[in-house]
């Protein structure tokens, strides 16, 4: 057996020059670490470098990095089927399909399987608008649901200055934000049930008949980790269906146990018309799902539903898939993300006790949005201040991303993997104690 040849040194200096030369950048600047490998919680940089992962990788990585079991799974999976032509079934995708519709309330049974979250929306767009006969879409204005034509055309968050006209029909709503409320009560809270009412004045008033679907996030995640008020969402779905329309929930974050419950429109007690999910359904490779209902697959169906793509159904991350609902029901994980989740909540709460740049705290399980302001009373931003901290985490060895919108001075989305231990949380607090301390200090 041959010897493996060992790795040359690598020169940081021409390794950036290389990547300045060759890579497209494709949302700003790259972070200027080196990542080598990663294992649970952590990642460990060319230069020795530990860096705990508050965001999960693109907030998919639920079971940790290179979870054994995952890793077992892929092995196996790969030496024995792998990819097949799209009009050809394996066993992992239907044991898949099959489980998905297990932990779901009815009538949601029927599974596509896909590789992205834009791709996943993009399916479920093309579906709604078939099976309706309509084409236009409502979404959030802060939304983010990716960047294929349609999932692209319903994202308000960034990305659309530049690129020409988005398809027509898309109109946005405004974000339900207790914390920072447009339309308000007589104690200054939101009114979110005159806000929605508004909203859909205005979109009756710019619609051609035409309305198919409202597509949103249960928690906005881009958006600043928004959660609409308790009663939103089924006042919202009352709207959809005084018009004709579906309720499609891209759960692409919230999916799979990471608010404490599998589905975070559990709370609500609504269930869609159309769920998206992905990123944490593979946790961490690419694999998608657009689950409907039996009518609503059968309407598709008859009308020629075309969504063909190069893998799907695969069988290689089906098989992770199914990996990820064993380990997720096995170790009871939606409880683990209650318990640590209100275990980080509190650490928060301390720090938001010491810390007078911290505007809110929001979230839920291990979804946590942390907003700094200036000044708590006015609310006053800073962009500065956001990213001061964001950057001090991160030479500390913490890794979170900030969202920086309009109107937001800088949210920090923590989503540590549903793995995390308190030890890994207690870290990531400590860290963040002291970036906010220097900020603080440095103003």
């Amino acid at each position: 057996m041959a010897a493996t040849t060992p790795e040359a040194p690598l020169d940081p200096t021409a390794f950036w020059t290389r990547a300045e030369e060759h890579l497209v950048r494709y949302g700003g600047e790259f972070t200027r670490e080196i990542i080598d490998r990663a294992a649970g919680s952590h990642l460990f940089t060319a230069d020795g470098r530990t860096i705990l992962d508050f965001t999960s990788g693109q907030m998919s990585a639920i079971l940790g990095h290179s979870h054994p079991r995952i890793v077992t799974t892929v092995q196996q999976q790969i030496a024995r089927l792998d990819h097949l032509y799209s009009g050809m079934l394996s066993r992992p995708v239907l044991d898949l399909a099959t489980r998905l519709a297990a932990t779901l309330p009815a009538p949601l049974t029927k599974t596509l399987l896909l590789t992205t979250g834009a791709e996943s929306n993009e399916a479920a767009l093309r579906m709604a608008k078939l099976v309706t006969g309509k084409h236009e879409i409502v979404s959030f204005a802060r939304s983010w649901h990716g960047m294929t034509q349609g999932a692209s055309a319903a994202t308000y968050s960034a990305g659309r200055k530049g690129y020409g006209p988005a398809a027509p029909g898309n109109f946005a709503i405004p974000v339900p934000n207790s914390y920072r409320p447009d339309i308000t009560a007589a104690d200054g809270t939101l009114d979110w049930r005159r806000q929605l009412d508004l909203a859909f004045d205005l979109i009756d008033a710019q619609s051609t008949g035409s309305l198919a679907a409202c597509l949103i996030e249960p928690i906005l995640s881009s958006g600043g980790i928004i959660e609409p008020p308790p009663g939103y969402l089924a006042a919202l779905h009352a709207k959809c269906r005084e018009r004709g329309m579906l309720l499609i929930l891209d759960e692409a974050q919230t999916g799979l146990c990471r608010t404490g419950t599998w589905y975070a429109f559990e709370r609500e007690g609504v269930v869609p018309d159309i769920l998206t999910l992905s990123k944490t359904l593979g946790a961490g490779l690419p694999l998608a799902a657009v689950v409907t209902s039996a009518h609503i697959e059968q309407e598709a169906y008859e009308r020629g539903f075309l969504f063909f793509t190069t893998h799907v159904a695969d069988p290689l991350v089906a098989a992770v898939g199914n990996t990820v609902l064993d380990v997720l029901a096995e170790d009871r994980l939606e409880a683990r993300a209650r318990e640590l989740g209100r275990f980080l909540r509190a650490g928060l709460e301390e720090l938001a006790a010491r810390h007078p740049v911290v505007g809110d705290i929001r979230g839920r399980g291990l979804l946590a949005g942390l907003e700094l302001v200036v000044d708590r009373a006015t609310k006053q931003t800073s962009h500065t201040l956001g990213a001061q901290v964001t950057r001090r985490c991160l030479e500390l060895g913490l890794h979170m991303n900030i969202v920086q919108l309009p109107g937001m001075g800088g949210v920090l989305r923590i989503a540590p993997p549903l793995t995390a231990t308190r030890d890994d949380l207690a870290q990531g607090l400590d860290i963040l104690d002291q970036a906010l301390t220097e900020a603080c200090a440095a103003r």
